[in-house]
């Protein structure tokens, strides 16, 4: 678009993508921006970047439309400040802020040159498992997003934007579930009120924590299924159970992510150079012998045949996990 259009079509685009705000920009006479949206039914995962926006939700705003939805904004790259009901907030880079669209507020971005800006989630009010009155207790309020089960939920986010195009209609659902799963333990565990959640919500939180444990420990040789469970206040038949519902088992599971790791490292051209052992022990197999032998016995070939294959040929054999 020629520049003096782009940012009136900005505000347009926006206004149907989301909702309607009032727009301002210092970049307005040449304004650069780029969304991409994610559609989850009704839930909309969007990727947004701009280098500065001034955007208000007014009350004349909302009494022309309201929506009735959430917004969570996970903010990337740059800093910010969001003012609802005449308290400031100072964003910056990877905080979780919600906000509501029947509540006026007024933010000013101002990003990252050549990345995303933030990544926003989009739904319905209903759709979230926690009372109305509960959520209020959290609207503008920054939520860290680098560690506990913030930082479980932006890197989902992350991975949605980082993998938008490899989804099919059939994933939809699920995807929706488990973003809407996870922001509600994210906020209940922010409130401490995470009885609050059903069991399935909090079933999905639990597992998303437990995934994010065992890929930070993957290099540790002391990890065992009970390190796992007592890291997260369960019993080893409770983590049993909820693997088996994958039908895999603790130890299996450990063995199967440690030797993925193995396989891509090994597949990878930048690391020809590195010893297969060196690329075991980096993934806790400090036994050559029996990294060697697991290996096999799960791809049908040698560590070193595998990494001797051309890429296309290792793509072809990826395994499903084992008991």
């Amino acid at each position: 678009m020629a520049a003096p259009e782009r940012f009136a079509l900005w505000e347009e685009t926006t206004a149907r993508s989301h909702m309607r705000n009032r727009l301002r920009s210092n970049d307005s006479d040449d304004f650069r921006a780029r969304m991409r949206t994610l559609d989850l039914g009704e839930v909309q995962v969007s990727a947004l970047a701009y280098s500065h926006l001034e955007i208000a939700r007014t009350t004349k705003l909302i009494r022309q439309s309201d929506p009735e939805v959430y917004q969570v904004n996970c903010f990337l790259g740059g800093e910010g400040v969001v003012s609802l009901d005449g308290d400031d907030t100072a964003m910056s880079d990877g905080e979780l802020m919600v906000m509501d669209s029947g509540r006026a507020y007024h933010g000013d971005v101002r990003a990252v040159s050549d990345r995303w800006s933030h990544v926003t989630v989009q739904f319905p009010r209903g759709l979230l498992p926690l009372s109305e009155k509960t959520v209020q207790g959290l609207l503008a309020v920054p939520i860290s997003g680098h560690r506990g089960m913030g930082g479980v939920f932006t890197r989902w986010l992350t991975d949605l934007n980082a993998h938008a195009d490899e989804f099919t209609p059939a994933d939809v659902p699920t995807l929706a579930s488990v973003t809407l799963d996870l922001l509600a333990s994210v906020m209940a565990r922010c409130l401490e009120t995470e009885e609050s959640l059903a069991p399935e919500a909090r079933r999905t939180a639990l597992r998303a924590q437990i995934n994010a444990f065992v890929e930070q420990h993957l290099a540790d040789p002391a990890m065992t299924p009970q390190t796992i469970a007592d890291a997260h206040h369960i019993s080893l038949r409770h983590l049993q159970q909820m693997l088996a519902e994958d039908d895999t088992s603790p130890a299996a599971w450990i063995r199967h992510r440690r030797l993925e790791r193995c396989r891509l490292d090994l597949a990878n051209p930048r690391l020809s150079a590195r010893p297969i052992q060196a690329i075991a022990a980096r993934w806790g197999f400090t036994d050559p012998a029996h990294f060697s032998r697991l290996f096999r016995a799960t791809y049908e070939i040698t560590p070193r045949d595998y990494r001797n294959l051309p890429p296309t040929a290792c793509a072809n054999r990826q395994q499903p996990c084992a008991d």
